[in-house]
């Protein structure tokens, strides 16, 4: 009898060793709170009753763009690049299609070739995560396939509807623009918040103003690909503490680049992504809404529904 017990516990031993050498994280996944099926995160939030609260931030009866207008010379996370070309088809040397039509017809296509995390866009729940799992306890290798991803997509995203608010750092730090590297602490965001008299409800979308693209992507684009101020580790967990449906930022990555002492590189995406399921939205145009004060609105958002998407260029309005 000992030896067998002997026996079964040295087996026990050999398989829990095994396991964690052959670990493939599953066991410190986060599962989501709405369910193993969950495939929306955040988007969860939006509902008949916070639609018409955002509503209700309408005052001036404004509009403005969040996205920016990107080229082939937007500079972009490596090795992402955008090439755009328009056509006249079957018009070439002159021909026209009146033949055909009845009239002369004059028209332009264009071909998109591009990788669709370039300026303003959103980063889906199947971006990124570590320790090959994703939101929702979903193992990366049964999700990411070459051609889409086969949960997870942005085109499952409904209308992201919310009301937004904008805590400005620029004011918070009394600069123009925050520098590269400079860290956004839960003490800032505290500070901030009740300084602009910024209250943060579940559901919310909160977004950052740095100052850092309006005053580096056309002066010194490489500068501005290259680095970036933003919201060090502690704070992103901080921020999950208010259920929020997106974070996002006036920066390309929302972290600070380079991360701050002790902390890892972009791992406020792990923390909202995969471990929350909170939307990030990134190089958010904002800077207009800071010059007259905004720091609420009715954010409204129908992205692109291109099936397996990973993220998707963007161009939020803002209706204040």
């Amino acid at each position: 009898m000992k030896n067998k017990l002997k026996i079964a516990a040295i087996a026990a031993f050999i398989s829990m060793f095994i396991n964690l050498i052959f670990a493939d994280g599953h066991s410190n996944c986060k599962n989501s709170k709405w369910g193993a099926d969950d495939e929306l995160g955040g988007a969860n939030y939006v509902s008949d009753e916070r639609t018409k609260l955002a509503a209700k931030l309408i005052k001036k009866g404004k509009s403005h763009p969040l996205g920016i207008a990107i080229s082939n010379k937007t500079p972009a996370f490596p090795p992402r690049t955008l090439s755009l070309t328009v056509m006249a088809p079957n018009q070439n040397a002159g021909a026209d299609l009146k033949g055909a039509l009845g009239y002369h017809m004059t028209y332009a296509d264009d071909i998109l070739n591009t990788w669709v995390g370039i300026g303003s866009q959103i980063d889906g729940l199947g971006h990124l995560g570590e320790n090959n799992m994703l939101y929702n306890c979903n193992k990366a290798g049964e999700v990411i396939k070459i051609t889409g991803l086969t949960k997870l997509g942005v085109d499952k995203i409904p209308p992201l509807i919310a009301r937004a608010v904008l805590i400005d750092m620029t004011k918070h730090f009394g600069v123009e623009h925050m520098e590269a590297g400079q860290a956004i602490t839960v003490d800032d965001i505290k500070t901030a918040i009740k300084s602009q008299k910024i209250t943060i409800n579940e559901g919310d979308i909160i977004m950052f103003y740095t100052g850092w693209t309006d005053a580096k992507l056309e002066s010194d684009p490489k500068a501005w690909v290259s680095g970036e101020p933003g919201t060090d580790n502690a704070a992103m967990e901080y921020l999950m503490t208010f259920n929020p449906m997106a974070v996002g930022s006036d920066t390309w990555g929302i972290d600070n680049v380079p991360p701050s002492k002790g902390d890892k590189v972009f791992y406020g995406h792990v923390t909202a992504l995969q471990n929350n399921g909170v939307y990030l939205l990134e190089t958010m145009n904002t800077g207009k809404l800071v010059k007259e004060g905004i720091k609420e609105f009715m954010f409204v958002l129908g992205q692109a529904r291109v099936e397996g998407t990973v993220q998707m260029i963007i161009n939020p309005v803002a209706i204040y």
